[in-house]
């Protein structure tokens, strides 16, 4: 004999987090941790040509600066997933705190190009422990229903990092110096080192996860196996892979040497049209989330129309014929760009129903590696192309379009397979919760 389940959906389901002012307060301090990681991995985008004058460093070796920070972080997004599942988000976070801030600092007070290169690499693993970390804080805190808000709110806190670090950092840089200016904005990770050493914990009373036993390396290579196998995970890292790297190269490294070099604007007018690119990426990144929180189907279609509005705008400020593109198409390229954010957010949201819980940090590290190795590889190309072709940024850029449309060849493969598995486990899902044996 079965009964019908009481349906949870609209509460909290048995066993949640109560959330509450307390999970606020914890949160806000996991999440400013990640908001000063953004600070310091955006801060090369506003001193993108100081750093080539001050090593005496052409484009590639410059390049190498964010590529390498970007490849330590996609290296490091599987193992701080299992790291976090292990050790718990208070100390994973403040792991990464350290190795962050010493990054930084050195970064700072780096006589050479190679020190430089190697601080930029540790400030790589500590910020790569970061995203991951606020992630599983907010489903230790919150409520299952909240989780996708939360998860939405995180990467706003994040985007505003990128603003402070455009604005004041842009600042402080030319107005104090490239030593006072970076060693002056570590001061950061020592407040969010404090606060986080004195007030986050990893769960509320109470609510303590299960033990988290040790399987050794065989049972590493079983759970990445079998997250690789879903299409649903496969299809959320393309989606993030297509999506997410023309705004971070933009906002990364190469914006405001291709606006000033290239488009002849002023730093000082470059720099508030990469403000715009973050400030589009947080209203966007709103508008996303209510579409996708009411429309699921909406996913695929919003992802698609981003990379082609990209391709078509990029397309357009490339090639126009004049020696300079007009300011109104620069405005709308940053306004768009500001969308490529939000929607490798969606590369999640295809992930997450693939995997069952014990698999959800190892997806979503799997998920998060396809925008970062993307960003890595266009980084070094064009890099490559400004010093084979005279700093030719129409040549160079040209490579955002290659990398798009292997994405979407991937997307296309996938997108169909991942939507029957996906129909497969609702329909599995929805079976068990309403045949509960009496």
């Amino acid at each position: 004999m079965s009964r019908p389940a009481i349906s949870s959906s609209a509460g909290s389901l048995p066993g949640d987090p109560p959330g509450g002012r307390r999970a606020l307060a914890v949160w806000g301090v996991g999440v400013s941790v990640y908001f000063v990681a953004v600070i310091f991995r955006t801060s090369l985008g506003v001193a993108g040509l100081d750093a080539a004058e001050r090593f005496q460093v052409g484009a590639s070796a410059l390049s190498t600066f964010s590529i390498l920070q970007l490849l330590v972080y996609a290296g490091m997004q599987i193992p701080v997933g299992l790291l976090v599942d292990r050790l718990g988000t208070k100390k994973v976070l403040t792991l990464g705190i350290l190795l962050f801030t010493a990054g930084q600092i050195g970064f700072a007070l780096s006589p050479s190009y190679g020190t430089a290169l190697a601080s930029r690499a540790l400030l790589g693993c500590g910020d790569a422990m970061t995203f991951i970390s606020v992630l599983r804080l907010g489903s230790r805190w919150f409520p299952a229903r909240r989780g996708p808000m939360v998860a939405q709110m995180a990467g706003l806190v994040g985007m505003t990092g990128n603003l402070i670090s455009t604005l004041l950092l842009a600042r402080l840089l030319h107005g104090v110096g490239w030593t006072a200016a970076f060693l002056g904005s570590s001061v950061a990770g020592l407040v969010v080192l404090v606060l986080t050493l004195l007030f986050l914990k990893d769960h509320p009373e109470g609510h303590e996860p299960e033990p988290f036993p040790h399987h050794g390396a065989a049972y590493v290579r079983r759970q990445i196996a079998a997250s690789w196998r879903e299409p649903g995970t496969r299809l959320g890292m393309w989606v993030h892979f297509t999506t997410q790297f023309p705004a971070m190269v933009f906002l990364l490294l190469w914006g405001l040497p291709f606006l000033v070099q290239a488009q002849g604007l002023s730093r000082g007018t470059a720099g508030e049209l990469l403000t715009l690119v973050v400030l589009s990426n947080m209203l966007v990144g709103l508008v996303y989330g209510q579409i996708v929180a009411r429309h699921h189907a909406a996913r695929l279609p919003l992802a698609l129309g981003t990379v082609l509005a990209t391709a078509a705008v990029w397309a357009a400020t490339l090639l126009y014929p004049g020696e300079h593109a007009p300011m109104w198409l620069l405005i709308v390229l940053c306004a768009v760009l500001g969308a490529c954010g939000p929607a490798s957010m969606l590369g999640f949201d295809f992930a997450r129903p693939a995997n069952p819980p014990e698999r959800q940090g190892t997806a979503s590290g799997i998920t998060n590696m396809g925008g970062f190795v993307a960003s890595m590889t266009t980084l070094f190309a064009v890099g490559v192309l400004l010093d084979l072709t005279g700093d030719d940024y129409g040549i160079a850029f040209s490579a955002v379009f290659v990398l798009q449309a292997l994405g979407l060849s991937q997307i296309f493969r996938l997108r169909g397979r991942a939507a029957r598995r996906e129909r497969e486990r609702l329909v599995a899902s929805r079976v068990e919760t309403v045949h509960v044996p009496a």
